[in-house]
């Protein structure tokens, strides 16, 4: 699994599989990876020799 955890929007459990389908143990659903609300954020890379 990737850095960031997924939880599933129903009962908030962690989720597992993955990456297109993921899985809840908890209430057994199904959650496709674009049904997910995911915000990744860019890093800002130093510059070197300037």
């Amino acid at each position: 699994m990737s850095k960031h955890s997924r939880v599933c929007p129903r009962c908030h459990t962690t989720l597992d599989e993955g990456p297109v389908v993921y899985r809840c143990a908890r209430c057994r659903r199904a959650v496709y990876a674009a049904d997910l609300d995911v915000d990744f954020h860019v890093t800002r890379l130093a510059r070197v020799g300037r």
